[in-house]
């Protein structure tokens, strides 16, 4: 391969969450293990080399005051979006935000109100269950169906929209935890019924570049002239390039009277502008050499989900799991092993941490019973994982 994707990068102790902190209580990594961070959807291969390089020249001009969000910006962020989903977008439809929770937050505020029922789908990303939460908005779901891929239940969404009277809806694309990547038809059917009964959605999209060969990311707005004024897109260079420490999102909303006024309650915090150097690394990032990295990144992810599921159907009898068609999470269903072993949930979750397999509790993405697990890793790494876990983690005996 022409990028790296195998180092071992040395991120403990040098502003890494995945490293720094254990994602379960109680419990402490045995030290003669070490960690293997698979719990937080961020990255552990080095950096586009272009995007250090670009913010490397930025840094070596000696100023860093108060700044216009320069033309190239919008202009990457058009490239992008064009090469990679064949849409186009006018200027005025970007607006950068601080992250995909801040524009929600300022879509939230905008377009409902306090105890408003908002529409969810579990499994459902933790982070828009804090947000509606610390909003004070009245979580309303709509679970997804698992069969031999995960389905939505157009249904239980209608009925519940009608039920609750529901105006707001969040929709995740490709979706996080479970990975799957909606057909054109599924979106057509989803946005058919919020047309229907004058639902706005709010899209996230920011998984979007990550998807498997075999499958192709449909923008949400690119279903139809309705869906296209319907919907709030947020995206961001975070999750593909393994930017979130630089902080740095953008929303694209054709709607003028939805842009005016999602700008307008975005800007009334006074700091939601960007930092210079997220400017210059998403510049960095969005290229034509970026559109090459990422397809090798695509390839290496790819597979080391082949490998867990192979690993996983071969030696971990009752744990259940669907293939992801995006992102680079797996999400995993004990249900059926806990059934048949004396050993609890947290007990699993413990007994992982403990042998330096950092993996992540899916309870919290209202699923009971899972467990998510990031394979942005190394092979080799991803390799011992699934070594240690056949060896110490799923098997009869319980305790540590």
């Amino acid at each position: 391969m022409k990028y790296d994707f195998t180092t071992l990068l040395n991120r403990k102790g040098h502003d890494a969450l995945a490293l720094d902190v254990l994602p379960i209580k109680d419990v402490e990594v045995d030290p003669n293990f070490s960690t293997i961070p698979m719990w937080v959807a961020d990255m552990n291969y080095p950096v586009f080399e272009n995007i250090q390089k670009q913010m490397i020249e930025r840094i070596n001009e000696p100023h860093f005051g108060y700044f216009e969000i320069p033309e190239d910006y919008y202009k990457a962020i058009q490239f992008w979006q064009k090469e990679t989903h064949g849409i186009d977008v006018e200027k005025e439809a970007i607006g950068y935000e601080n992250g995909v929770l801040g524009i929600l937050s300022s879509a939230l505020e905008a377009f409902s109100a306090s105890g408003e029922p908002i529409l969810v789908q579990s499994p459902c990303y933790i982070g828009f269950i804090h947000t509606l939460n610390n909003l004070g908005r009245k979580i309303i779901d709509s679970p997804l169906k698992k069969e031999d891929i995960w389905t939505m239940d157009y249904e239980d969404i209608e009925r519940k929209i009608i039920k609750h009277n529901i105006h707001f809806a969040i929709f995740c694309s490709p979706h996080n935890p479970t990975g799957r990547v909606w057909k054109k038809e599924e979106i057509q059917k989803f946005m058919d019924i919020c047309k229907k009964h004058d639902v706005l959605v709010f899209s996230d999209e920011i998984w979007s570049d990550l998807v498997r060969k075999e499958n192709t990311h449909i923008p949400t707005q690119s279903i139809s002239e309705d869906a296209k004024k319907r919907t709030i897109a947020a995206y961001a260079p975070s999750k593909t390039f393994n930017l979130a420490g630089l902080v740095g999102s953008y929303h694209i909303v054709y709607d003028k009277y939805l842009r005016d006024r999602l700008n307008k309650q975005a800007s009334l915090s006074h700091y939601n502008s960007p930092n210079i150097l997220s400017v210059h690394a998403l510049m960095g990032a969005y290229c034509k050499e970026g559109l090459d990295w990422v397809n090798e990144l695509n390839e290496v992810i790819s597979n080391n989900i082949d490998y867990a599921l192979d690993f996983i159907h071969n030696n971990f009898k009752g744990i259940e799991v669907i293939k992801p068609e995006g992102t680079y999470m797996l999400y995993l269903d004990c249900t059926k092993y806990l059934d048949t072993h004396d050993i609890t949930m947290d007990e699993l979750l413990k007994k992982g941490v403990h042998y330096g397999v950092c993996w992540q509790d899916g309870r919290p993405f209202m699923n009971p019973n899972t467990i998510r697990m990031n394979l942005a890793l190394p092979s080799i790494l991803v390799e011992e994982a699934f070594s240690r876990l056949k060896k110490f983690v799923f098997n009869k005996k319980r305790g540590i």
